[in-house]
This record gives structure tokens, sequence and C-alpha cells, in this order.
């Protein structure tokens, strides 16, 4: 079971970029999709967040910049990042809430969270 994340790469302050994160087959049911973020020697913090009824939630430093959105049908979370900062250099990571997945015997497991392998966003001039 696992979250893939793809889409980070280096920018000029300004510019954009779209993150995605795919669940992986074995899941099959989630509460909420999202990401966080950690900057050097800084705590991961909350960027942004996406119910599977579709509510969202942001941080206040990416509201107005950054857009989440979800296809349930794929299992796939994005985030739209425009007008990225050099403060914005971190590395994403993407998670699921409240996670019901198949183990490879084919037990049904849930799991508070799951976290996918982090991206790096690095905003600079």
């Amino acid at each position: 079971v696992q979250l893939q994340a793809s889409g980070g790469g280096s920018v000029q302050p300004g510019g954009s970029l779209r993150l995605s994160c795919a669940a992986s087959r074995s899941i099959f049911r989630f509460d909420a999709m999202g990401w966080y973020r950690q900057a050097p020697g800084k705590q991961r913090e909350l960027v942004a967040t996406i119910t599977n009824g579709g509510s969202t939630n942001y941080a206040d430093s990416v509201k107005g910049r950054f857009t989440i959105s979800g296809d349930n049908a794929k299992k796939t979370v994005y985030l739209q990042m425009n007008s990225l900062k050099p403060e914005d250099t971190a590395v994403f990571y993407c998670y699921a809430e409240n996670v019901n997945f198949y183990s490879d015997s084919g037990v049904i497991v849930a799991q508070k969270d799951i976290w996918g392998q982090g991206t790096l966003v690095t905003v600079s001039s």
C-alpha cells in the first residue's frame, strides 16, 4: 500500500508547479488526502487537505495561490501551486487519512494515516 507523489521540481519565483499523489490499488477508502511540507530547519506543516466529499482546507500562507483537487475514481489528489515564492521551498509530502486497504493476503486493514515519499519543490531565481 502506498501513495506515489510526483511533480516537484525547480521554478523561479512567480512560477507554477502541479503536484500529484496517487493512491495504490489496494487502498479502497479514505476520509481525506492532502499535503504537508517541510522546509529546511523547520517542522512539517499542513499545506492543504481535501475530504472525499470535496471539502478543502488550506494553510493561511498558501490561500489564494494553491488549489487542491481530487479525482476519487483515480484515487489521486492534485496540488496546483501558483505564484510560488522562495519561502515555498520545501519537501512536500502527501498523505491519506483514515485509510482502509487490502493487505497482500487480502485482509482489510484500517490505518489512521499513510504517507507518500516526499517530492522537492525549489523556488529560486
